[in-house]
């Protein structure tokens, strides 16, 4: 069936349902405020959530939902208010969450609710600032977190298979799942109880492996969605990417372009929902930069609206940071720190803005949306325009659109000659006026700064201490011991110790040669001492995490001790059968002896969970008073630096660069904020992450800093910074049409709220502060980004001495795209459209 008459025939079959029963259209049309009386249905609940073909329908009213995930753990609780605030001012009316089983049962039976795990004083949060909330319990969520949110201690059940038709798990799965659902119901905090919550999760993404379970996978999906159904949360579930979701479980779309992706509602009763826009990628260590315009998520998400899409939840919103050893297998410290809000929780220019943009337009197009009927008109080769038109009235709404990725398209609309910018849709809530296309950005743009902070990083001073390899932990085992299940994920690092004697005759007699240890590995990492003396290190990767180590090694006649410390770079969080993922050492030989390759993979090995500093604390004030330190010297393997820092200046997020590093962890007062990994370079030979997140909550006055350095990192370069974004700049060309925030509907009427809507470059600067110089202005052809602006062939002499006129010493500005106001440009570039580019400071 062709596309308009799918959505046709959805339409009808919903609007059986709705208001057309109940209520004549001159009813729905009465005078109104825009997004209050648009959305009602007539005899509903006046408490509750229910869904048809159209949409959600909470509390008797339509939404079209701009949800953002915010994940409570990956932020410390002081910064819950601001994200959310930050969240709700970008045009969200939703926040959405999984539920982190591992950080809520890290020990079977003993439960934390506490801190950054706080997920009901999280919730309430929402509630306050009169957002709605989605609660993806799973409990398992990939998330790119530990284990995908299972504690390590499920592995270890009897019998245990992950994620399928197997009882062991249903049993601890349904115990954990009804103990969030009651915990949420006691707090009223479900919308039938007049609470935030419209919507759950029960699993994860599970068509990806289902196939691999067969009908075991099959019987499980049935069982979660009956198990779901039997907690009487009274809120629709839903599952993502799962086409057999079970009625009346609503099945949702993950991705990038669901507008054209998604299969669609697997019931003609379900609305299209999609639970996951990825705002970039998530990073690991050794990737280069991820990134994801803000024109291309508008793009996306006016594409899903325009086809029938009530529901988008940018994933991640705000991404934060991966705290301890909170983190996937080589996952970074910082997650998706692309998102509308950084990794510090600053607006990131102009993808908040932009998108904030697109939420305002579609609002305004809410009338025509849930009571229009949609049609598919074509306008050319590569051009098409969607619109919803209520019948017999005047709500109307158009989506135009050039899916020609590299030309720009004039179309005919209704009599009217419009433009539309390559690869993009342009919005019109009334069928006449363009208000936003998704590829010109009329909010503005800023850049990302560190600054050094002059009081933390005044006498900053490190000593050392370091770790001495142990010996002697004797033959407890024959071979080597799985590296995950020794150490329970209650640290990243077990020593593996063995020792040989050797004759004289075993050893090389050729000086230039010498004996090769090799060790493979199913991951992730490792370091190797051969008699005391560090032999180096390798690693796996998260593409593939196993490897060899090979290298020369220095052996004696007598005794040889070689120890192994192998590491882990969080657990896997993702595919099927988690449990049965394997890592470590798993067989070790000597090369080049005379007596030919020996096999010492059964040669009786010791095993030792940690390391020493761990276990004395070093990284607390207490514990760091066991051990001498001293001066540092050049840097070494397995070494810890101990330092004390002033709280910096200000009240902008704090951060640490840790210039010089290698590989290790980072402690402040005691709280770890994460692994870090500076020598694991991108192919652009540059670390993945350079900066780590210091939450302002885990400062006081002086503040005690330890650094793990697994490798051979010299802290000397180490500094504390704080970040802000008050270089803020705006680019818009004279055919930008005007911003969406402008208009508003009334009485069904799209108006525009001022008389000039010729284009402007506005500028705001955050918090309180204001514009305080003029960095960059031109008026012609520049180009470039913010930050690295540059003048093109033409540009009007006075470009910055107007915009200083219009915005020094202000807290925002509006410059107007007025040639009157940049008059002398010596007749260059007098065919062109100009562009006004400007770059200014804010403090």
């Amino acid at each position: 069936m062709g596309e308009p008459r799918r959505l046709l025939l959805i339409f009808f079959l919903s609007t059986l349902l709705i208001a057309y029963s109940n209520a004549n259209v001159e009813e729905i049309q009465k005078d109104t405020e825009e997004g209050d009386e648009e959305g009602k249905v007539g005899g509903q609940k006046a408490l509750g959530v229910t869904y048809d073909a159209r949409s959600l329908i909470i509390n008797g009213k339509r939404e079209l939902l701009f949800s953002g995930a915010i994940h409570y753990p990956r932020s410390t609780p002081d910064m819950w208010p601001d994200l959310i605030k930050k969240a709700k001012q970008g045009g969200i009316n939703t926040i959405e969450t999984y539920v982190f089983w591992n950080g809520h049962e890290p020990v079977e039976g003993q439960y934390n609710f506490e801190g950054e795990f706080d997920l009901v004083k999280f919730i309430k949060l929402i509630h306050e600032h009169k957002l709605y909330a989605v609660v993806r319990v799973g409990p398992f969520i990939q998330a790119e977190w530990n284990h995908g949110g299972l504690p390590y201690w499920l592995r270890e059940v009897p019998g245990i298979i992950f994620r399928s038709d197997n009882e062991p798990f249903k049993k601890h799965m349904k115990r954990f799942v009804t103990l969030i659902v009651d915990k949420l119901k006691q707090e009223k905090l479900f919308a039938p109880q007049g609470g935030p919550i419209i919507l759950a999760q029960i699993e994860n993404e599970y068509n990806t492996i289902q196939r691999a379970f067969r009908e075991k996978g099959d019987s499980y999906v049935q069982w979660a969605g009956k198990l779901a159904l039997s907690l009487n949360a009274n809120v629709p579930w839903i599952m993502c990417k799962q086409r057999d979701a079970p009625d009346p479980i609503i099945n949702t779309c993950n991705g990038r372009h669901c507008g054209d992706t998604f299969y669609g509602p697997n019931k003609r009763n379900k609305p299209a929902l999609w639970t996951e826009n990825w705002t970039a990628q998530y990073r690991v260590f050794g990737d280069p930069p991820s990134q994801r315009s803000a024109e291309d998520l508008a793009y996306s998400v006016a594409r899903f609206f325009s086809k029938n899409g009530s529901m988008v939840n940018y994933y991640m919103y705000y991404g934060g940071t991966n705290f301890g050893r909170t983190s996937a297998s080589f996952t970074t410290t910082r997650y998706y720190d692309e998102g509308p809000l950084d990794e510090f929780g600053l607006q990131r220019e102009p993808k908040w803005g932009h998108l904030k943009d697109v939420h305002r337009a579609l609002s305004l197009c809410k009338r025509a949306l849930f009571w229009g009927a949609p049609t598919t008109l074509k306008l050319g080769p590569d051009q098409q325009a969607i619109v919803w038109q209520q019948p017999g009235t005047s709500a109307c709404a158009a989506f135009l659109a050039n899916n020609n990725t590299r030309l720009a398209q004039h179309v005919n609309f209704r009599g009217q000659d419009i433009r539309l910018p390559a690869r993009s849709i342009s919005v019109l809530p009334d069928c006449k006026t363009v208000v936003f296309n998704t590829q010109l950005v009329t909010a503005q743009h800023n850049s990302r700064n560190f600054v050094r902070s002059e009081i933390a990083n005044k006498n900053f001073n490190w000593e050392m201490y370091r770790e001495v390899p142990p010996v002697g932990l004797g033959f407890q085992f024959d071979v080597p011991r799985e590296l995950f299940h020794l150490t329970k994920d209650t640290t990243d690092y077990a020593w593996y110790t063995t020792s040989l004697k050797l004759g004289r005759r075993d050893l090389p007699m050729k000086k230039n040669v010498s004996p090769v240890l090799r060790v493979a590995s199913l991951g992730h990492g490792l370091h190797a001492y051969v008699n005391g003396e560090y032999a180096g290190s390798a690693h796996g990767s998260k593409v593939e995490k196993s490897f060899v180590f090979q290298r020369a090694v220095s052996l004696k006649e007598g005794e040889n001790h070689i120890a192994l410390l192998g590491y882990l770079v969080g657990l896997p969080d993702s595919g099927a059968y988690m449990e049965k993922r394997f890592a470590g050492p798993r067989s070790i030989t000597i090369l080049g002896l005379n007596t030919g390759t020996l096999d010492i993979s059964q040669n009786g090995w010791g095993h030792q969970v940690g390391i020493d500093g761990e276990k004395k604390k070093l990284f607390t004030e207490e514990g760091s008073k066991s051990v001498q330190w001293t001066k540092p010297d050049q840097g070494g393997p397995l070494t810890w630096y101990k330092g004390y820092f002033d709280a910096p200046e200000g009240d902008n997020p704090v951060a640490i660069v840790m210039t010089g590093m290698g590989k290790g962890m980072v402690w402040i007062n005691g709280r770890s904020i994460g692994r870090y990994w500076n020598n694991y370079l991108s192919p652009l030979k540059k670390p993945t992450q350079s900066e780590y997140h210091i939450p302002r909550a885990y400062l006081k006055p002086k503040n005690l800093i330890v650094l793990l350095e697994e490798e051979e990192g010299n802290p000397k370069d180490v500094h504390i910074v704080t970040v802000n974004r008050d270089t803020i700049c705006s680019a818009v060309s004279e055919i930008h049409p005007p911003s969406p925030r402008l208009f508003e509907t009334k009485n069904g009427t799209l108006q525009p709220q001022v008389n000039d809507l010729k284009p402007r470059a506005e500028l705001i600067c955050p918090g309180k502060k204001q514009i305080v110089a003029v960095e960059f202005a031109s008026y012609g052809d520049p180009f470039g980004a913010c930050g690295a602006y540059f003048i093109g062939n033409c540009t009007a002499p006075e470009s910055k001495q107007v915009v200083e006129k219009y915005c020094l010493g202000k807290p925002s500005c509006q410059i107007p795209l007025d040639s009157i106001h940049f008059s002398d440009q010596n007749g260059a570039c007098t065919h062109l459209r100009k562009t006004l580019a400007v770059q200014v400071k804010c403090a």
